[in-house]
């Protein structure tokens, strides 16, 4: 698997889980999906991702994106 498809796991599995935990456990649990987004924003317009130099410091492949 590249990182830019982990990342895109990632990123899904990470809104599920704050989405369930703003359900479930406390309504302020949003700002998680909302830092979530930002950091996606971000990403796009820098090319920087922090989850990104994680999965490639655990040796998964390099793609194109990250």
């Amino acid at each position: 698997m590249s990182i830019d498809r982990a990342i895109l796991v990632f990123a899904g599995f990470m809104v599920l889980l704050s989405l369930l935990l703003t359900r479930f456990v406390h309504p302020a649990f949003v700002w998680f999906s909302v830092f979530i987004g930002v950091n996606m924003i971000q990403s796009a317009f820098t090319g920087f991702c922090p989850a990104a130099s994680l999965l490639r410091k655990l040796g998964l492949a390099r793609d194109s994106a990250f």
